[in-house]
């Protein structure tokens, strides 16, 4: 008795110490998957996606490239050096007939210095040319904000995608639940004789294709996942869980949002700068019209030497300096034309600012239309999956005491079901077409 006892005491004492080892690995494993908050996977995207690291460095080139000596604003300082020389066999004849031979004449000549050259006139090309590389700048923070603005809605795209499809799984998974009750009680009026054999087999095949659903939604779900985790560039294996619920702003107004967009859409505000851009390009094609006048100076030392001839060896220093004048009288007309084309391109800018305008007002429109009807669906499929609730309990009460047919049970399920996804659809349609608004606005959430 006492052997069974301690045989008996130690099974159960491996039972217990299973059962911690499987509630702290279920521990360990709830706490590996972190719930990702919308806001954490933004400031993870800011910080890791390759398009936005891509522009910022762009936007750095453009920013060392607007200063005043790439505009040709400041004078241009090089220090030069020339060494030449040579090993002859030279002659001289005189005027008086002397002849002068030597083998292997050595003659060296060395000149070096420091120059400068200056511009200080061009027809006020090189002003335009720096305000021209400050808007170029200016394009590449719109083309950065554009870029920012665009993966941050991707980001809340997928991810309330993710939110909409956990819901889905939320609602699989009480189908089987029901599923499940309506196959135990179809196999249970089966066995006393109220059921024929094929109720029961119509239920478990019922519970068998929402299995294969869930699993499909398992699948899609997984691979959303692995979506945010590519947009937001990091290795794609994380794993993580998402808030379960989908928060829209319902308070937009459009004529807020048009004032804002007007302002801050990166896609308009790309084209005024591209018009100011080509109002300079035009300011410097008209210089051409104006004297070019440069200044140069220069210190030199040179100093040679010659093994034949009347100087052997010479040296000397000082100071070179001077101007430059040019003026274009005639170039086959090519000033004229160039100005022609700079003014087409600036009426060409004109026009694209107007269409964009008008395009991001109609999408604005659009969109702010597609947000009130999505609004009010969401308060008529809340209603929905309410009533749908309450008539699948009265029919599962009824079903449990065989008063309704299998068909109307299986009715009231699947109403039930798709009430759950169209209130999750709503949401996730209304949160889209928030962010679109937003985005189209330039005040998506940085």
């Amino acid at each position: 008795m006492n052997m069974k006892k301690k045989a008996t005491k130690m099974i159960n004492s491996k039972k217990i110490f299973r059962n911690i080892l499987l509630f702290c690995f279920c521990i360990i494993k709830l706490n590996a998957q972190e719930t990702l908050t919308v806001e954490a996977a933004v400031k993870i995207a800011l910080k890791n996606n390759y398009d936005i690291k891509i522009a910022s460095n762009n936007l750095l080139v453009e920013k060392s490239k607007a200063n005043p000596g790439n505009a040709a604003m400041l004078p241009k300082v090089t220090a030069t050096i020339f060494d030449n020389n040579s090993i002859q066999n030279s002659s001289q004849t005189r005027q008086d007939g002397t002849e002068t031979e030597l083998d292997n004449a050595r003659n060296n000549s060395l000149v070096y210095g420091v120059g400068l050259d200056w511009t200080i006139f061009d027809g006020l090309s090189m002003f335009a040319r720096l305000d021209q590389l400050k808007e170029l700048q200016k394009l590449g923070e719109a083309q950065l904000k554009l870029t920012i603005i665009t993966k941050i809605s991707d980001v809340n795209v997928t991810y309330f995608d993710l939110v909409q499809q956990q819901q889905q799984l939320s609602a699989l998974d009480s189908t089987i639940v029901i599923s499940n009750q309506r196959l135990i009680l179809a196999q249970n009026r089966f066995s006393i004789g109220k059921a024929s054999k094929l109720e029961v087999l119509n239920a478990q095949v019922d519970l068998n294709t929402d299995k294969v659903m869930l699993l499909k939604q398992k699948e899609l779900y997984a691979n959303t996942k692995i979506i945010l985790n590519q947009i937001l560039a990091r290795d794609s294996q994380i794993d993580f869980k998402v808030v379960d619920q989908v928060i829209v702003d319902d308070k937009l107004l459009l004529p807020e949002l048009s004032a804002l967009a007007e302002k801050q859409n990166p896609q308009l505000e790309s084209q005024i700068i591209n018009k100011k851009i080509s109002e300079l390009q035009l300011k410097q094609i008209k210089a051409g019209r104006y004297p070019n006048i440069k200044i140069n100076t220069a210190y030199n030392f040179s100093e040679s030497q010659s093994s034949l001839g009347f100087v052997s060896q010479s040296a000397s220093k000082g100071l070179n300096y001077g101007f430059s004048a040019s003026l274009n009288l005639f170039d086959g007309f090519a000033q004229i034309r160039n100005e022609k084309i700079a003014k087409i391109q600036i009426e060409n800018s004109k026009i694209t600012i107007e269409q964009q305008n008008l395009n991001l007002h109609s999408q604005l429109a659009i969109s702010y239309q597609t947000y009130l009807t999505n609004i009010e669906l969401i308060d008529l499929e809340e209603k929905n999956e309410s009533i749908a609730k309450q008539n699948l309990n009265i029919t599962l009460d009824k079903f449990r005491i065989g008063t309704i047919t299998t068909l109307e049970f299986i009715t009231a399920q699947l109403n039930y079901v798709n009430a759950k996804v169209r209130y999750s659809n709503a949401q996730f349609q209304a949160k889209l077409s928030e962010i679109a608004l937003k985005e189209l606005a330039g005040t998506i959430t940085f």
